[in-house]
């Protein structure tokens, strides 16, 4: 064994409050963590979809309360909070779709290479951040 790999630290309990706020996840960890949050935020904000979705579709007095609900706020929620929850459900959809996209290239192509992983998270990082952007200053009537 060489020397270097003698003196390689070997850790065998980790300290939370002193290890994990020094450790460096890779981009793929990231993406995989961010995979699942999303994943449980439209989960957990399945019925104001459904809202959303049966308030633009039932009739053009409904669609008008779907369109007051982003201007004038539902019960006593004001509207940029509705807007701001809609903003995360919609980073939450594309960045599930694109982790999804990335996860069924991985096994279609049987990639698992360490250098693919991080270029490919990297990737869906940077396509859902900007399509999030994007579709975020339509939301806010920025264009």
């Amino acid at each position: 064994m060489s020397e270097a790999a003698q003196k390689r630290p070997e850790f065998r309990n980790i300290n939370a409050l002193a290890d994990l706020p020094t450790y460096r996840m890779a981009p793929a960890a990231w993406v995989s963590i961010l995979h699942r949050v999303s994943g449980a935020l439209l989960f957990v904000l399945l019925p104001f979809l459904v809202w959303l979705l049966d308030k633009s579709l039932t009739s053009e007095l409904s669609y008008d309360q779907f369109t007051a609900a982003f201007t004038a706020g539902i019960w006593i929620i004001p509207g940029v909070l509705v807007k701001l929850v809609c903003l995360a459900l919609i980073w939450a959809y594309l960045h599930h779709l694109c982790a999804g996209i990335r996860h069924l290239y991985m096994d279609a192509t049987h990639t698992a290479s360490k250098e693919f992983g991080k270029s490919s998270a990297l990737a869906t990082l940077a396509v859902s951040l900007l399509l999030t952007l994007l579709l975020g200053t339509r939301l806010f009537g920025l264009w």
